[in-house]
């Protein structure tokens, strides 16, 4: 059977199993989903230089995958190697970053993005510029926190609280953005202490690769005549 992978970039399984348990809602749609962690990836990916790292085993490890493939997402906020592996398939691959975007622009008109530590915000900025989006940007705040200090989860969601009410009360943020795969299992209760829309990446992405996937739709155009 055909699966749906999404692959963290990183060497974390805490942050797997979390992205795993946050698109199990998801399930329920019919497509199967498996969540992999790239060994080889560092433990977590909070600057450029490591998301850089990760793309050519992330390539191979796709390339393993891709007979029994019916779409890939990249669960890492940054998307590294998205492109290159575009390139590689005609299959649907999508980021959680770019679909995190996308998906706030549906829920509000002026997006807000939490952010692992200062480091990360150049590398997010960097994407929001090429996706022609920062009009619609309101702030891009750090936590402060790498992605192994997220496994405390009740200084996390603290931090997420107050960071978040930074982005809606200063910034004008009406919807917030996750930024960073291993704070997948925060997003309920942020929404619940913030009052306002909260978009975690990966089942942004998921959802949209499971359409994709429904749909037939490729960022390749295959020729159904051939042959």
């Amino acid at each position: 059977m055909s699966r749906l992978f999404i692959i963290n970039p990183n060497s974390s399984e805490t942050v797997t199993q979390g992205i795993d348990h946050a698109v199990t809602p998801l399930r329920a749609l019919g497509v199967t989903i498996e969540c992999l962690t790239l060994a080889e990836g560092p433990p977590g990916i909070e600057t450029q230089a490591q998301a850089d790292e990760v793309v050519t085993p992330l390539l191979r490890l796709a390339a393993d995958l891709e007979d029994d493939a019916a779409g890939f997402v990249i669960a890492c906020f940054g998307d590294p190697g998205l492109h290159a592996l575009r390139d590689r398939t005609a299959k649907p691959v999508l980021g959680i970053q770019e679909c995190a975007v996308m998906t706030a622009l549906t829920l509000g008109q002026r997006f807000g993005v939490i952010a692992i530590l200062p480091a990360s915000i150049p590398r997010h900025l960097r994407a929001f510029g090429a996706m022609g989006v920062t009009n619609r940007l309101a702030g891009d705040r750090a936590l402060g926190l790498g992605v192994a200090a997220l496994a405390d989860e009740d200084a996390t969601l603290a931090r997420m609280i107050e960071v978040g009410g930074l982005l809606r009360d200063t910034d004008g943020a009406d919807v917030l953005i996750m930024g960073c795969a291993g704070m997948a299992r925060f997003r309920a209760p942020l929404e619940h202490a913030l009052g306002m829309p909260v978009v975690e990446p990966c089942q942004a992405a998921t959802a949209t690769a499971i359409g994709r996937i429904a749909l037939n739709q490729s960022h390749k155009i295959r020729d159904s005549h051939a042959g």
